[in-house]
């Protein structure tokens, strides 16, 4: 295909530590490499949920333009569930992540990533935004998967393709990608279209 031909010319990095973000990268053919900068990871409060989303995306970009190419193209993610009006991030510890299965517990949260793409002369937003229903999960059952996947990298401690996903999620509407991590369906079709606008083929041979 024209576009993996031509992905191969540019400097496409991923810019996460994440494991799944990696692997879903990898399952979908893109040429990348992986360079993660530490940043602040707070947010307006007052922010709608989706809207911070992008705010962190945007936020992870920073640092990396004074650094990039004219060739490179950074992608960076956010992940954050919503459950009502509270935003959960990543547990802390055990009882963090107690606390917030126990609130997904039975019923439906929001799970909104926000991708943005970032080159020397150009940033393009986006996100995907996946609903998610819980069946009852009992406090034994809690903690197994909390005792034996650890899930403290997560945000709402939980990830989809373990355990939990696997016995405990009655429905999704929307990406399942999106909820491990990366909605790969619309990074794939905004990333044709940056490249088709602002890397012409004649500037990356």
């Amino acid at each position: 295909m024209e576009f993996f031909k031509q992905i191969k010319s540019i400097d496409l990095i991923l810019a996460s530590q994440s494991p799944r973000r990696r692997a879903l990268m990898n399952d979908a053919g893109f040429s990348f490499r992986v360079w993660a900068i530490a940043c602040d990871e707070s947010f307006p409060p007052e922010l709608p949920p989706h809207e911070i989303a992008l705010h962190l995306c945007k936020q992870k970009a920073e640092s990396f333009k004074s650094q990039i190419s004219e060739k490179s193209i950074v992608i960076t993610a956010d992940t954050i569930v919503v459950k009502g009006k509270q935003i959960l991030n990543k547990a802390g510890n055990v009882m963090q992540a107690r606390q917030m299965l126990t609130l997904l517990s039975g019923t439906t949260h929001q799970v909104i990533t926000g991708v943005c793409l970032t080159s020397m002369k150009k940033q393009v937003a986006f996100y995907e935004n996946t609903l998610v229903k819980f069946s009852s999960i009992s406090p034994d059952e809690i903690d197994y998967y909390i005792n034996t996947c650890k899930p403290f990298d997560k945000a709402g401690a939980y990830g989809i393709q373990e355990w939990i996903g696997l016995t405990c999620v009655e429905r999704i509407e929307g990406s399942w990608h999106n909820v491990v991590g990366l909605p790969v369906a619309a990074l794939y079709r905004n990333l044709k279209d940056f490249i088709k606008e602002h890397f012409p083929v004649e500037n990356v041979k």
